[in-house]
């Protein structure tokens, strides 16, 4: 307005000296206070337009951080190793091979594909002795991690030209499920059709086997074909280089301390929306019952209030929780290695340009890090051993943590037997080894990440759209060594009381959108089978579909088979699926009691029974399948009759029988959700 004010000034007496005679003095004073004016007005503006200046600079800086090929000219490094990462596993490696590059003289980073733009993979050429290594988890059913989505989506729509870039992949996946290895595949045929040129073969990991003697058989071969292509040699042995720097806050203010948040500094305190994996919601746990009736487990249903959250979700989605560590054992760590677990500690990078500044939020104390960020339970990976040998002072304990981190076939199989098989955590090998007392913050430094465990969400949002249910089982099993090993998340999740004496009882929890989704039309028959705990998603199915039916709509057949030990002992959810059943929502119950007589009964043993029902559901009433628990073996057996029944009635033989039931998976009529 002030602009627009001051030109109706200047106007003015210009248009008076079109009706009016001047003499040239007024025309010189006029064309003098114009001239003024004008000065004035433009000179104004360019004040108004300076504090603007920085807000260009501000817009450019993060097109300049996302180049990974900047940040490695300016730190020197000429290998790049990304990772796609669910569990922290495929970015524990990618840290263990961006290290191992010092030995041969070249210099290495980890990277998230996240936080970088890929399509700078096609200048990588530009860096002298450079090469781009990939190591990618497969999520899901084939799918890519969450930090990895971006860089799938840009190799399938690019035309880049890379025919510049060496690579090499290593796949990180469990030949339990269908799609093995499908991302690691994907990435290592995509780099090739887009011309880059890849120096070792494609390295395919499984977690139902040994994945670490997986990387480390080919981390041992990956090497050498480096040196060879590049003329470059080991410049010594593989030695202990340490990431972090310990720094001890004597003098800190406790209000910068972290006490278990995930990103935010005080985000428990003061949640704000939207809720994520790095930004977790404290839900209140309003209801917390063991659902068998006998037996030596405890099955348990649990009810997390997301009332004010802005939290959605769907019939089928994942709920994500962040467990912590007993505190029993956290407390063996400080009386084993005589440390105050008090201590306020930063574990600072010694790498001033990592974007990766902390191993894990800091500051905090040693009790808060054993507590919530460090996973102490299950068995170390080799490099933990490895590193851990030079604080041993007896020799020969020393030489057989060398030995199991060693890639020997020999010490491949000491490392397999005395840490894999017989489930030693790092508490159970610092008891059985005397001499190994390790500083607490290099421990820490080496540990990996406790992650969020996730659960078939057991609700509707429909029904319940405040509330996240959760079926569970808590894991407790005796070792080799007569140690009692328990689950993490099961047995913290066990020991949420709701409202105990009077205090809530929280869960740090998130959502995680999933593809395992009802039929969009309700008139679609539907058959789900899920046996224990793969009922839980089936509870969300139906308890939408007999919404829906309340709606006046038209439902379709729901077909249920489920399957536990015996009836009288952990047949979960009983009650609710005979009312169901009762209502007509259900119109198929089928249970499977394997262990109520002599010879075993299991679902799959039940839809044998009722092929001909099944095919006329699939091939006539396009009915979708859901199949929800174990791969190893109820999901494959399952999928197997699936084959006999499309090739008995269908006329068709075992290969059509099997292509048939994959287009079925293709057009997402026949999904899983299942766990090994």
């Amino acid at each position: 307005m002030g602009d627009a004010g001051m030109e109706s000034t200047i106007s003015s007496p210009e248009s008076t000296a079109q009706d009016s005679f001047f003499s040239m003095t007024d025309v010189f004073l006029i064309s003098l206070i114009t001239g003024l004016f004008t000065y004035w007005f433009f000179f104004r503006k360019k004040k108004e337009e300076i504090p603007d200046l920085p807000k260009i600079q501000t817009v450019s800086s993060p097109a300049r951080d996302s180049s990974f090929i900047e940040k490695m000219k300016k730190t020197g490094r000429n290998i790049v190793v990304f990772y796609g990462s669910q569990t922290g596993t495929a970015e524990e490696f990618a840290n263990r091979l961006s290290k191992d590059a010092h030995r041969y003289g070249l210099r290495g980073m980890a990277a998230d594909p996240e936080e970088y733009d890929l399509s700078d993979l096609s200048r990588l050429s530009e860096i002298d002795k450079s090469l781009a290594v990939f190591c990618m988890a497969t999520y899901g059913e084939g799918d890519p991690t969450d930090n990895a989505q971006d860089f799938y989506d840009w190799l399938q729509e690019a035309d880049a030209d890379l025919s510049g870039l060496r690579f090499a992949v290593f796949g990180l996946g469990n030949k339990t499920y269908e799609h093995f290895n499908a991302m690691g595949k994907y990435v290592d045929k995509r780099l090739e059709e887009l011309g880059a040129q890849r120096i070792f073969e494609l390295g395919l990991g499984d977690d139902d086997g040994n994945l670490e003697e997986d990387f480390i058989t080919w981390r041992e071969q990956f090497w050498p074909a480096v040196c060879e292509h590049f003329g470059v040699e080991a410049t010594g042995e593989e030695s202990s280089i340490r990431q972090y720097e310990l720094v001890v806050h004597t003098d800190v203010n406790m209000n910068k301390v972290y006490t278990g948040e995930m990103g935010r500094l005080k985000s428990y305190e003061n949640q704000k929306p939207p809720f994520d994996a790095k930004n977790p919601f404290l839900a209140v746990v309003t209801e917390n019952r063991k659902l068998n009736e006998g037996g030596e487990r405890h099955l348990m249903h649990l009810e997390l209030d997301i009332s004010n959250s802005k939290i959605r979700y769907e019939s089928g989605d994942h709920v994500a929780v962040y467990p912590a560590n007993d505190a029993s054992l956290v407390n063996q760590f400080g009386e084993i290695l005589g440390t105050d677990l008090d201590t306020i500690m930063s574990l600072n990078n010694l790498d001033e340009e990592s974007n990766k500044k902390h191993p894990f939020p800091c500051p905090t104390s040693y009790r808060t890090a054993l507590t919530y960020y460090l996973d102490i339970t299950n068995p170390p990976r080799t490099n933990v051993l490895y590193e851990l040998a030079q604080y041993a002072t007896d020799s020969s304990e020393q030489e057989q943590l060398r030995k199991m981190a060693s890639s020997t076939a020999e010490g491949k199989a000491l490392y397999l037997s005395w840490v894999v098989e017989a489930r030693r955590n790092i508490l159970a090998i610092l008891q059985d080894m005397t001499s190994l007392r390790p500083p607490i913050d290099h421990l820490c430094e080496l540990l990996p990440r406790l992650q969020a465990r996730y659960y078939s969400i057991a609700s509707s949002s429909k029904v319940h759209p405040n509330s996240i249910h959760i079926c569970a089982v808590t894991v407790e099993y005796e070792t080799k060594t007569g140690r009692l090993n328990k689950g993490v998340a099961t047995n913290w999740l066990k020991n949420k009381v709701p409202n105990e004496n009077g205090r809530n009882s929280l869960v740090p929890m998130y959502v995680r959108k999933s593809q395992f989704r009802l039929p969009f039309k309700p008139s679609t028959p539907v058959i789900m089978i899920g046996p224990g705990t793969g009922i839980a998603p089936f509870i969300g199915f139906i308890q939408e579909r007999a919404w829906l039916k309340e709606q006046g709509k038209e439902v379709g057949e729901t077909v249920l088979y489920y399957g536990c030990r015996r009836e009288h002992e952990d047949y979960l959810y009983r009650q609710e699926l005979a009312r169901f059943k009762q209502e007509g929502v259900l119109t198929q119950l089928n249970v499977a009691f394997s262990r109520d007589q002599a010879e075993k009964v299991y679902v799959q043993h039940l839809i044998k029974k009722n092929k001909e029902h099944i095919w006329k559901l699939v091939n006539d009433g396009n009915a979708h399948i859901y199949v929800c628990g174990d791969a190893r073996n109820m999901a494959r057996d399952v999928q197997n009759t699936f084959y006999e029944i499309v090739a008995e009635y269908g006329n068709m033989n075992q290969s059509q029988a099997v292509d048939y039931i994959k287009k079925l998976m293709t057009k997402g009529r026949y999904s899983l959700d299942v766990w090994s």
